[in-house]
């Protein structure tokens, strides 16, 4: 069969400048003297335009991009032109375009996101927390939401992606949905991951976070909230009238002096208890926790007294499921509905959550007793004891806090 060349070209229209003074940018495909163009839904400042090249001459950020994503549809069109070939086929342009603009050809970024999302629905509890599968069903509507208003349209494919939608999505975050530092590099590593995944795939050849990724994805160390002493004697030595207040601060309590997340308790059976040869009661358990790297950390706990009493206190309160959960489970949502409460009746003014348990004990229940950090680390199942070492920093502030509180005091 005859080996049909073809010639690919780049070329703006100087006389249909868009609203933005912009020209828009055309590709041009001719196979044995026969052609055919399309406009390829960018454009480019006329002065940064190299006719000769068909590239941008630019040197900043957008012009990297638009002609990263030039050479992407080059090399997709020579890959086409080339299957056509081996198929035998009608090799035509208007054959060629067709194919290489088709939505066959080109991942779009919501629907490609949804579908592997529902992939990872089946691997919560095993890859996933379920948590994590929400957190890219909210970052999937605010996507939805900044690529409408950025394109007008209501589908993207990768190759649209443009470092300018990055900073559209990144400003929509910070000041529309007013996130935390923290809390927008969480979403912004949910479409990282998608984007990742498109770039392994073929679907998109030029990385659209490139020179954001220091902005997008530093963390900002944050001062996590704990009780302190006073205030977790406050707690214990309170009485409630409600069996629900009650059974949620005990399961609070049991956080505070275990360091165990909420999930941790409410997979705590009695297997995981084990008495050591002087008596004294442990808490093994495997954290439930899914990390990126798969790691397993475990929990390893001495019981204090106030807890084994806690344990003591539900020991046999299930008659149908002996073998099952320690304690009664609230949802985490009413866990921390309730914790509300207790905070007002207990005159704590902090925002209770379970959380707040575990960096108390963490902080006030054992770094504040001289227990040793590496200890510590090993009694929080981390997997290093440079996630614990915020701990002691936190405390290292609130003692300077309470230095200078006395220094007004004395010298005032």
């Amino acid at each position: 069969m005859k080996q049909e060349s073809m010639k690919v070209l780049f070329f703006i229209r100087k006389s249909k400048l868009l609203k933005n003074g912009e020209a828009p940018i055309s590709l041009r495909v001719t196979v044995n003297g026969q052609q055919d163009e399309i406009r390829i839904q960018r454009s480019v400042p006329i002065k940064l335009w190299n006719n000769t090249k068909g590239r941008s001459k630019g040197k900043d950020r957008a012009s990297v991009e638009l002609n990263c994503y030039i050479e992407s549809l080059t090399v997709r069109l020579y890959q086409i032109h080339k299957e056509l070939l081996c198929q035998e086929a009608l090799v035509i342009p208007k054959h060629l375009l067709v194919k290489l603009f088709s939505k066959e050809e080109r991942r779009i970024v919501l629907g490609t996101m949804k579908k592997y999302m529902d992939d990872w629905t089946a691997l919560i509890g095993k890859e996933y927390q379920k948590s994590t599968l929400s957190r890219y069903g909210n970052c999937y509507e605010l996507l939805e939401i900044v690529i409408h208003e950025f394109y007008r349209k209501e589908y993207i494919s990768f190759n649209e992606l443009k470092g300018e939608f990055i900073d559209a999505f990144e400003m929509h975050l910070r000041i529309v949905r007013k996130l935390s530092q923290n809390t927008l590099t969480k979403y912004m590593s949910c479409f990282r991951k998608i984007i990742g995944i498109a770039r392994d795939n073929g679907w998109l050849t030029f990385d659209p976070l490139v020179g954001k990724r220091k902005r997008l994805f530093r963390k900002e160390e944050t001062c996590p909230t704990f009780l302190t002493l006073e205030e977790l004697q406050r707690i214990i030595s309170k009485d409630f009238s409600t069996t629900r207040l009650e059974h949620v601060k005990d399961f609070f309590l049991l956080c505070c002096l275990t360091g165990m997340s909420y999930i941790d308790v409410s997979t705590l059976l009695p297997i995981h208890l084990y008495r050591d040869n002087k008596g004294q009661l442990w808490i093994h358990k495997s954290r439930v926790k899914i990390t990126a790297a798969k790691e397993t950390c475990t929990s390893n706990v001495p019981l204090l007294a106030p807890a084994v009493a806690i344990l003591d206190k539900y020991r046999g309160w299930n008659p149908d499921n002996p073998d099952g959960p320690c304690l009664p489970v609230p949802s985490n949502q009413k866990m921390n509905e309730y914790l509300k409460e207790i905070a007002t009746l207990c005159r704590i003014n902090k925002r209770l959550t379970v959380h707040v348990a575990r960096h108390t004990f963490g902080t006030t229940v054992t770094l504040a007793n001289n227990v040793s950090l590496q200890n510590v680390s090993k009694m929080l199942g981390h997997s290093s004891t440079r996630m614990t070492q915020h701990y002691a920093r936190v405390l290292d502030k609130n003692i300077m806090e309470d230095m200078q509180g006395v220094a007004k005091l004395i010298f005032k």
